[in-house]
């Protein structure tokens, strides 16, 4: 049983918060721990990144990002080893104001058809539109055609929609769904679609490992699946 002192710092990204903020007052309450967050993009090179954030010193125990972020906190020494966790996937959808009719997303072409009309389209600057930018805009044959706004996170993206600077925004639908003012028109069709996994893992040389480990492993277990569907995503892990 952790002692009332037991203490956690936790840097998240955006895709998982929302089943995050779900389960973490039932780990607190059932472990003893108490839990301080910040947030970060999981890739990118503005220094609001966790790797930029854990570069200049940033107390972290336990870092939750994209599988990609993960893996390169990983090359750079940054994760205690054997540590990582998949935790959960999630696929790219399109975010439109809330209360504005809704777009069909459904198909190569209506999805093509949403970002040459828009005025405005908003990403996040992290995995999904790092890879929107270099991989699947290109390949739609729009990269050039199109006026994409990147910000440091999906749910700055989703705020821009909501607050009318943007038409739509495309990020992880887990983000839509955990955002004010925007509704979600749906996934983007199979063919063109990036499934993020979302993972988790302690940091190298943390002063709390094993409760940085109990931490991953409750948010990996059978009770935490209820709340990560409900947010958007498909857990990964399921272990008792």
């Amino acid at each position: 049983m952790a002692n009332e002192s037991a203490q956690l710092n936790v840097l998240i990204s955006g895709g998982f918060s929302g089943a995050y903020e779900r389960l973490l007052p039932e780990f607190t309450r059932t472990s003893g721990i108490e839990v301080t967050t910040g947030s970060g993009a999981s890739q990118g090179t503005g220094p609001q990144t966790i790797a930029a954030q854990l570069a200049r010193g940033v107390a972290a125990d336990v870092v939750i990002l994209s599988r990609e972020g993960l893996n390169e906190l990983i090359a750079a020494k940054r994760i205690a080893a054997g540590t990582d966790v998949d935790l959960a996937q999630v696929p790219l959808g399109v975010a439109v104001r809330a209360g504005t009719p809704t777009p069909d997303v459904s198909t190569v072409g209506a999805f093509k058809k949403i970002l040459l009309t828009a005025r405005t389209v908003a990403i996040p600057a992290s995995t999904s539109g790092i890879w929107l930018t270099t991989e699947l805009f290109p390949r739609l044959g729009v990269a050039e055609k199109i006026n994409v706004k990147a910000t440091p996170r999906g749910s700055d993206a989703a705020g821009l929609v909501a607050a009318g600077g943007a038409d739509v925004a495309v990020l992880p639908v887990s983000e839509i769904l955990y955002a004010i003012g925007v509704d979600c028109a749906g996934s983007i069709a199979p063919q063109i679609q990036f499934v993020q996994v979302f993972s988790a893992a302690v940091v190298a040389g943390a002063a709390a490992i094993e409760d940085s480990k109990r931490l991953i492993a409750f948010l990996a277990s059978a009770r935490a699946a209820e709340a990560i569907r409900n947010s958007g995503m498909e857990p990964l892990a399921t272990s008792s």
